[in-house]
């Protein structure tokens, strides 16, 4: 796995407290065309993204004062980064606990450049999937969303005016045309204002 010349290296992030392992991974990493940025511990590595932006993390198990386990999740809740794991354990219950956190791929030490690059190209190829159908998801979501308030506020306006479904609808679209906005957010805010005069009468 070699960066595109013309492109800006893919940087990744190393957390991985053996200095001599971790500067060979780096050496190895960085001649493949990665651009690599290297933490001793799961503190140092969070302080870090706070200053650089990285694609993904390669993330030891055995880190001191907390596990690979635990940096992986507060990872993820804080960053939403994805990560691969490089471990001494090669039991079942190893493997499930990175599965579990999310980790996109699993490496068991000892390990080297050749074997960590093609799991690089797999892990990011796996998260442009994954981040491919979040934002399926979320499309649909809003779509959704949209839906249910175009059919709340035309209920409203059904119950204010005193007239049928079609007639309602209308009168929502020709608001939206005439204040040049989309119908879905007319109808937000005539469910949202609807809600707020609801809780100002039980108040």
């Amino acid at each position: 796995m070699r960066a595109d010349p013309l492109s800006a290296p893919l940087p990744v992030l190393l957390v991985e407290d053996d200095r001599l392992f971790a500067a060979t991974l780096r050496l190895g990493l960085e001649a493949a065309g990665l651009q690599v940025f290297l933490a001793p511990s799961a503190e140092e590595a969070l302080n870090l993204l706070d200053s650089v932006m990285v694609r993904l993390a390669i993330i030891d198990e055995g880190l001191p004062g907390c596990s690979g386990v635990e940096f992986a999740a507060r990872l993820r809740e804080r960053h939403g980064l994805p990560f691969i794991f490089l471990t001494a354990c090669n039991n079942s219950g190893c493997i499930e606990r990175a599965i579990g956190e999310g980790a996109l791929a699993y490496l068991v030490k000892p390990v080297d450049v050749a074997q960590l690059l093609p799991m690089i190209s797999t892990a990011m190829a796996r998260s442009a999937e994954l981040a491919g159908l979040r934002a399926n998801r979320d499309q649909l979501q809003n779509a959704l969303d949209q839906e249910r308030d175009i059919s709340i506020a035309t209920g409203i306006v059904m119950a204010r005016m005193d007239i049928d479904h079609r007639a309602a609808f209308e009168l929502l679209r020709r608001a939206a045309r005439s204040s040049r906005r989309k119908l879905a957010d007319v109808a937000r805010e005539l469910v949202v204002s609807r809600g707020a005069a609801l809780h100002h009468e039980t108040c």
